[in-house]
This record gives structure tokens, sequence and C-alpha cells, in this order.
């Protein structure tokens, strides 16, 4: 992870179009300046930046059905639950599945868990829109290689 740039995901783990889901990994930095003032002396990673990592493993997957031809923007956030805490140094393994689609959203149904044991989950909305411009679909390419994101995927074109 590097939290200050709001790349959450380290790697994909498994991606599975057939089933419309995706596993990827996260480790926490053990040493970051939000642990600064989250909280002093007893450091716990945002319970948003948990919400975005899954929101960022779910972008993933709609990237990965759409063969990179939209982009997936976070319209709402349901039923997200914190169950404990996640803590610096944490290997982070972080699934989602797509639950719904209609009318130009997508939901998602994420999850974090930690050796096995669940942080925190929620159902999650996607608004998909063509690329807006070539900078971020370029960026998003990048990003995409350094998370090990399939190659075939990309629609070409």
């Amino acid at each position: 992870m590097h939290l200050e740039y709001f790349h959450l995901i380290d790697r994909i783990t498994d991606l599975r179009t057939e089933e419309r889901s995706i596993t990827v990994e996260a480790q926490v930095p053990r040493e970051s300046t939000i642990f600064e003032g989250h909280f002093p002396g007893h450091p716990l990673m945002p319970g948003v930046l948990l919400i975005e990592s899954m929101a960022q493993a779910s972008g993933w997957l709609l990237i990965a059905l759409t063969k990179f031809e939209r982009m997936p923007f976070l319209a709402a956030v349901k039923e997200a639950k914190m169950r404990t805490f996640v803590t610096p140094g944490e290997l982070l393994t972080i699934e989602a599945a797509v639950i719904h689609e209609g009318s130009g959203f997508t939901i998602t149904s994420a999850k974090v868990s930690v050796g096995g044991k669940p942080k925190c989950n929620a159902t999650l909305t996607f608004r998909q829109v063509p690329f807006p411009n070539d900078d971020l679909r370029g960026y998003m390419e990048t990003m995409a290689k350094r998370i090990g994101f399939p190659q075939q995927m990309f629609a070409h074109g």
C-alpha cells in the first residue's frame, strides 16, 4: 500500500471474470504519517481507507469485466461494517464480487480479512463511464501492470 497516493491494492491474487469475483492483497505499512494522528500510541488503519481498499478491489474487477473500456467511480457505500481493528503490518485479503447490475450502475459485495478472520465488509455501488480522458486511462493501465492485472484483459482497438 502507498497510503499517501491512495494506492491501496498491492497485487491481484485471483481474478475470475466468469464468476465476477476478485481477490487482492494489500500489506498495511508498518509506518505511515496516517498513523501519527490515527491514533497516537494505538495506530489503527482508518475505516474509510478500508472502505476505499474494498472499492479499489471492486473497481479492478469492474475494469476487467468491461475489458478496460469503462472506469468505475464509487457512487454509494451501504451496510459498511467495521468488525475489528486493522493494525500496521497486517496483510489484508480483499475479496469482491458483483451482486447486481442495471441502469448504468453495478453493485458489489466486498470484504477484508486478515489470516482468514473478517475485519470489515460493505456493499458498494459504482457508476461506470467511458474513460473521461487518455491521461486517466494511461494512469490506470500503468497501475494495472503494477498490481498484476492480466494483460489479456486490456481491450484491443
